[in-house]
């Protein structure tokens, strides 16, 4: 089974990327690959529907060739965000929204989870919302969905009791 974890933050060795890299230290006999797409060159869509009438290529070559590289072989998608300001990063709604080109092809994935992080608490509710609008419409299996709140301090997440909930959820695929 292919595992493949989106890690939405911007931020180097940050909360998200401990709770992602905690996740793939405890996943066992699984091929785990963890994309950093902040770090990548990845444009908006363009809503041109080009990918509609070209089997799910996009008119765009950028780096987001790379994220469907893995995507067409993932059977697992883990969707990872840091919440800066009341959403998942825009880094990944970039990804997200270029996933359109997979609408007219499908999707080999039918499982997917959601980790979240944030500073705050009470601060889920978007993320999770659109993450929900996308697991039914597409029918995909949610797998869980973490929220850790109040980690105000890069590697706050080192401490938190949350990490239990990430460890279970990597050792149950």
């Amino acid at each position: 089974m292919k595992i493949v974890l989106l890690n939405g933050s911007p931020r180097r060795g940050g909360n998200t990327e401990i709770m992602i890299n905690t996740f793939m230290e405890n996943v066992k006999d699984h091929d785990v690959v963890k994309l950093n797409i902040a770090s990548m060159n990845i444009k908006g869509c363009l809503g041109c529907k080009y990918c509609w009438s070209h089997q799910g290529e996009c008119v765009q070559k950028d780096d987001m060739e790379q994220v469907w590289k893995h995507l067409k072989e993932a059977d697992v998608l883990i969707f990872g965000s840091p919440i800066y300001w009341f959403d998942m990063t825009a880094q990944l709604k970039t990804v997200i929204d270029r996933m359109y080109a997979g609408g007219s092809t499908g999707f080999h994935f039918h499982k997917t989870a959601l980790l979240l992080d944030a500073g705050a608490d009470h601060v889920f509710d978007a993320a999770i919302s659109q993450y929900k609008a996308m697991t039914s419409y597409l029918k995909w299996e949610d797998l869980g969905i973490i929220c850790v709140p109040n980690m105000e301090d890069k590697g706050s997440m080192k401490e938190s009791s949350k990490l239990a909930e990430v460890i279970q959820l990597a050792k149950s695929l």
